[in-house]
Formats: structure tokens, sequence, C-alpha cells
């Protein structure tokens, strides 16, 4: 009997893949066997479409998903003018941050706005990874046919993009709508002891997923373990983005096993990736770096009876006619026995741990030590410290905060540094000083003050940090002779260097961190003018999920607190934009905002002078005229422009900074058009960079 399926079946099949000639030949024999009513052959489409998605794939890279919901764009249209300027600067961001991962959240404007997130493999360096997602950007539009929603992988990076703002997610993370988990397998099989290998190579998977949830700020771990003499070792790999919490990276990471480690059964080798987390295993060594998981080899117990997934062949002579129901049936249940099996795996193993930490004897298993130890290791010795600011000598004295006096010192091996000595009136104790430590020492970006160590001996808390020759950018800019160092070239590189560390702090670090304190005296100048936030003396860790957090006790400088801060303590990633935006336009105007509060003679503040003179359109007369250099008046009145947006009144107008970035890199993308910025309420009895410790609660 031949057996054809419908054009329109096929048009909708091959919508979502490409099958081979043996699997054209078992979807036809599918419909065969289907009934004859719309709802049966559906249905068996479903199932055809479903089953063979979760069938192996060939290797090769890339291998890029394509998304269907959202329609296709054109090259001409704004969607595909935003994703060129995500590709433009994702593939920098990423590989220039610590955890090789950066995000786009929702550039442009509605409804041609993208998201976009670049992840590189744990192991790879910087330069690979800018070669790799700067390749996977300038392939996936293609690749995908312009789809509105796509993801591509290669071996060492991916990159997805969506119309919708997939990041913000729900408590699952999910991934875009229709970007599944894709399997690439290696078709070449063990041929020995296979019960003990398909074991061991779950108990490796489920054990690198747990480190690389539980014990990796990164979400990323290497694992290996001892098999037999044809295959000594079998390698693997187990990574989330950064962003995810450890519960939703293990959930990310369970749910793509129990779907696809079926599909390994036998074979030496394979991978399976989607946007949020991936898994793999391979019988050679494929990656750099250290090795965080090891299992020992395992003896051979009696092999289990082989699950058989065929059903029983008809008796001769006899036509056997499935119907619909009877034939799902037979596709799917040895999937699903296949499936509880290894959540009953992972069941067990939770009870009965591979290896426990009181057992523990290889170090390399945790290579990573908790919090508090790290910064246990950072702990500098008194007398050192002592001799590296002569005694904290008054001629080496750099300037005095909130917190404490700041001293220049110079380490024994010639390394410059600035030691903080905080006053002995702070309340904070020892060991909240040291998890608080803990965090600030995890952050690295080229526009954050590096952090070197502490010092809690004899009664004293010491925090030490890079040397910053240039101090301040507030000694700089509100100087009548000093602010003409600072040409137009300078400010703009402060003005984007400030912007991208705060995207970083914001959205792409491990930890979501705000500011709450960022002001010109904050930001400190190295060799080349190039910016460095620092003193994170009030900054606030947030959770992934967390929007906002509200304080009974305001704490900040006047001028730059946002007006839901500075009424109901209300504060978040936005509360740090509206800060920025002073910023920017006393960097402009080369004015303090805070003089119009503190000056009874000034009738408007900084904000609201702009704002008239932006609509009257003549904000070019606000530039400093300390810049006697040639100023570019199209980037002043973008830098204007972006100032006001960060400034309105209501946070959700306000953009985050990774659009900021955006708006500041790019000549084409469209502005948004401001409104008048927030009013402030003037305080006279209020005085500006007070710091003090609080309490917060999460809303």
């Amino acid at each position: 009997m031949v057996v054809s399926v419908s054009l329109p079946c096929w048009t909708e099949i091959t919508h979502y893949y490409s099958p081979s000639p043996w699997e054209r030949t078992w979807i036809e024999l599918l419909f065969a066997h289907a009934g004859n009513t719309p709802m049966d052959r559906r249905l068996i489409l479903s199932v055809a479409v479903a089953v063979a998605l979760l069938a192996p794939r060939a290797a090769g890279e890339p291998w890029p998903v394509c998304g269907q919901d959202f329609g296709t764009f054109t090259p001409k249209s704004r969607f595909f003018a935003n994703l060129q300027l995500i590709a433009a600067t994702l593939p920098g961001n990423a590989s220039s941050s610590p955890d090789l991962y950066a995000t786009a959240v929702d550039v442009g404007a509605v409804p041609e706005q993208v998201t976009a997130a670049a992840l590189c493999r744990g192991d790879v360096s910087a330069s690979s990874c800018l070669g790799c997602l700067t390749q996977a950007f300038a392939d996936l539009p293609n690749a995908c046919g312009n789809s509105r929603e796509a993801a591509t992988y290669y071996d060492r990076c991916m990159v997805s993009y969506s119309a919708i703002n997939f990041l913000s997610g729900g408590a699952g993370g999910e991934d875009p709508a229709r970007i599944d988990a894709y399997t690439v397998n290696n078709e070449n099989k063990v041929t020995s002891e296979q019960g003990r290998y398909n074991r061991l190579v779950a108990a490796l998977v489920n054990a690198t997923a747990d480190y690389a949830a539980y014990n990796s700020t990164r979400r990323y771990a290497a694992g290996e373990a001892d098999f037999d003499a044809a295959l000594p070792k079998v390698y693997s790999l187990a990574q989330c983005t950064p962003d995810l919490s450890p519960a939703r990276c293990r959930s990310c990471l369970a749910k793509i096993v129990a779907q696809e480690l079926w599909s390994y059964k036998d074979d030496i080798g394979g991978r399976t990736l989607s946007v949020r987390c991936s898994f793999r295993i391979e019988t050679k060594p494929f990656l750099n770096g250290t090795t965080m998981v090891r299992l020992p080899a395992t003896s051979a117990p009696s092999p289990a009876p082989p699950v058989n997934a065929t059903p029983s062949a008809a008796t001769p002579g006899r036509e056997t006619k499935y119907k619909v129901p009877r034939l799902v049936l037979i596709i799917l249940l040895p999937i699903i026995a296949a499936v509880n099996l290894v959540v009953c795996f992972c069941v067990w193993r939770r009870k009965r741990p591979v290896i426990t930490k009181a057992k523990q004897t290889n170090a390399n298993y945790y290579a990573e030590a908790d919090d508090v130890d790290s910064v246990d290791s950072m702990l500098m010795d008194i007398s050192t410290l002592r001799a590296a600011t002569g005694d904290f000598a008054e001629s080496n004295k750099l300037g005095e905060g909130g917190f404490g006096a700041v001293y220049k010192g110079v380490l024994p091996d010639g390394n410059e540094i600035a030691v903080k000595r905080l006053s002995k009136s702070s309340t904070q104790g020892v060991q909240e000083l040291k998890n608080e430590l803990a965090l600030v020492a995890k952050l690295r970006h080229k526009n954050l003050v590096s952090f070197v160590g502490v010092c809690l001996d004899q009664h004293e808390r010491l925090l030490v940090y890079e040397f910053v020759p240039n101090r301040s950018l507030d000694l700089i800019l509100f100087d009548t002779e000093k602010r003409e160092k600072l040409d137009w070239e300078k400010r703009y590189r402060i003005i984007n260097g400030v912007a991208r560390g705060l995207q970083y702090l914001h959205e792409d670090s491990q930890l979501k961190v705000v500011h709450r304190d960022l002001k010109a005296s904050n930001i400190l100048l190295d060799a080349n003018m190039n910016p460095k936030i620092s003193n994170f003396g009030l900054a606030r860790i947030f959770g992934q999920d967390q929007t906002q957090a509200v304080t009974n006790r305001v704490v900040d400088t006047y001028g730059y607190m946002a007006p839901e801060y500075m009424m109901r303590g209300n504060y978040s990633v936005k509360s740090d934009a509206f800060s920025f935006g002073v910023m920017v336009l006393e960097i402009v105007t080369g004015r303090k905002n805070n003089d119009f509060y503190n000056n009874s003679h000034q009738s408007e503040d900084l904000l609201n002078t702009i704002w008239e003179r932006w609509m009257a359109g003549t904000v070019d007369e606000m530039v400093d005229p300390a810049m006697s250099r040639y100023v570019s008046a199209s980037d002043v009145r973008k830098c204007v422009h972006v100032a006001l947006l960060c400034v309105q009144e209501n946070p959700a107008d306000r953009p985050v900074m990774s659009s900021v970035v955006m708006m500041l890199d790019s000549e084409t993308v469209s502005l948004q058009v401001p409104s008048k910025p927030a009013f402030f309420a003037r305080n006279g009895g209020a005085k500006p960079g007070v710091a003090s410790d609080e309490s917060t609660a999460s809303v």
C-alpha cells in the first residue's frame, strides 16, 4: 500500500523542522493508521512533530532554532535596526564581563522592541567569546529567515533575541515562547557495559548540574568521571545564565535533563542547549580550566533489563490498525518511562549524595570557597597598611567622607592603594562587614573601582581599593581652573563609562546591585580620565526578581535623590537612573545641582532650568564655557535628552541602563519625547552626603 501525506500537512510539518527520509516514511505510516477526522489528523500531526523534535539532531555548528509566534522582519524595519544596535554592543559587553554574559532589554520603541541575551561557555577566553558572539549575531537573522524570535548555538557561545522581554520571565525563568531545547547527539555508541555507562552519565550530569546551580556564582561547572579502559573518562558541562537564582538554574537544568537525557542512551557524547541553561557529555576532553566535579569509578552491577520501546509485532496474517489514542500511547509511554527513571534517580541521588562534604577527599570537587572564606583570603595585616600609609599620615590623606577618611598607600611590591579607614563610631559588626565585602569582592568591571583587600585587626576596619590618581570627578568638574582639563571628548567618555558601570551593576553582574549614592564625588578618574564608580557603603543587593525596596530612613545626597526615594523611601535601579541623569546634566553644564538648593539666590533647580532651555531650543547655551575645544552640538543635545528621560518623575518612564548605553552609542535609535522632570521640594535643614546604616524591606 502506498501512503502519501497531503501537501498542507507536509507544509505544516516542515514549518517546524526538516524530516530525514526515514522520518518522512515514519510520519507517513502514522498518517496511514490514523483516523479520517480532522481532529485525529491534527492530533497525530502534533505527536509526529513533538517526537521528531525530541529525536537526536545532526551535529555541525551553528545550531539555529527559530520561533514562530511573532512573524518576521524586513531588512529596512526598525526591528532590524534595533537588532543591529544590539549586535554592535552586546558581544563586547558579554566578553568583557566576568560572567561572559550580557543582556539588552526592550531596546527601541513598541512594537519594534528587541530583547537579547549573549552567553559564552564558562571556560573560554574573552577574545574567543567576542569572536564567537560577533559571528553568531552576523549569522542568526539569515539562519532563521528574519524571524522576530530566534536563538543560535555554537560550541563556544549562544545568542537569542525576541520581540518580547523573555528575560523578565516568571518564577521559572522561561525561555522564549517557541525556542525549544535543542539536542545534538554523537551517534557513536558505547560497546560494553552500556547499563553502567548510562547510569554513570546520569549521575555525572546531575552532580555537575548541582554544582553549577548551588556552588558557582557564574552558574557554570565542569565535571569528569572514571569509566573503563576503552573509555577512561566521561566529561561533563552544565551552565545557566548567571542571572538565574540557584533554584531557578537547577529547575531549568532538571527540566531539560528530564526531557532529553533519554536520547543519550549508549551515546559517547551529546549536548542539550536552551536559552537559559544547557548540559553536555563527552568521552573526550573538550573544556579548558578547572574541573569542579569528580566522580570515582563505580562497580558494574547486573544490568537492568532494557526498556522495549517497540510495539509487539502483529500476528501473522492479520493487519493491525491502531486507533489514534492507542497509537499515541505506544509512542509516548516509553518516553514517559525513561523520564520517570531519570526523575527517580534524581530523587534517590538527593537522598544519598554521590560525595558528601564531610567525607570530601578531592580538593577540586568544591573549587570555589564560600563567601566568607573568600573574604578571609583577602585579609591584610595591619602592619602592612600602617607601613604603606606612613601610619595614616595626614600628608597621605586623600579626603574624608561619611564612613571615614581615605589614605594613599604604597605596598611593598610598589602597587599604589587607597585605604578607607572606617570611623570607630560605625555600628556595623565585623561579621556583617565581612558579609558585605563578600558581595563587593565579586564585582569586577572596568568602570568600577577594584577591591583589593580588608583589614580587621586591632579595632581597625580598613577597606583597601586600587588607587585612582585623578581622584574624584567633582574635584575637577567644579574647580574653576581644573575643569579645563575635561574637554568634551573626556566628558562624553565619562558619561558613557558610568552608564556601562551601572548597566553591569543592574543587569549584567552575578548580583543585582542598586548603588543608591551615585554622584560626582563617587566617580573616580584614572590616569586617562576613565571613570570608576566607587563608594558602595549605601549599596543594596536585590534579588533577581526584586524590583524595588523601601526604607524608613532616607540617606543620600539632596539634589541627586529620586523623588520617590526622598518622599517615600522607595528605591530601585530607576532611582540610580535618576541620579545618573542629574550627574549627566552636571557634566554638560559644569554646575552643581545641589548649589540650587543651598543658594538662596537661585530660583530654579538645575533640572527645571535645563528643561526651560530645552523647550526654548537654547539648551546649547548651558554648555560649560570651560570647554574651549570642539564640542559636538548633536552629542550635547543627545546627552541632555537622555538625562531628561532619566529624571522623569514616574520611575516607569525612566529607561534601564542598557537602553541608556544603546542611546548614547547609537546615531539611529529613536529617543522618546521627555516630559517635565521631577519637582524637588527644598529642605534647608538637610545636610547633603549623610551616610548611615539603615534597614530595608522588599516590596
